[in-house]
């Protein structure tokens, strides 16, 4: 992976909240418009991060890095 320690975590989260959101465009034009509200949460998580300097997805995302352990 990209990287390592803070890097890595900060590339994942971009990729994962990216990811939703494409995700969601897709499936708010082929399923249902409420997939919309998904990226609504995704944004107010990343503009209350910015604010806060605190994310969720951070702390579970270092939690696991550091449970597998260097070279894993």
């Amino acid at each position: 992976m990209r990287g390592e320690g803070i890097g890595m975590v900060e590339y994942l989260i971009r990729r994962i909240a990216g990811s939703l959101i494409l995700v969601s465009v897709a499936l708010s034009v082929w399923v249902s418009p409420h997939f919309l509200w998904v990226i609504v949460f995704v944004g107010l998580n990343l503009l209350q991060s910015s604010f806060t300097r605190w994310c969720f997805l951070e702390d579970v995302l270092k939690q696991r890095i550091n449970r597998q352990g260097p070279g894993e």
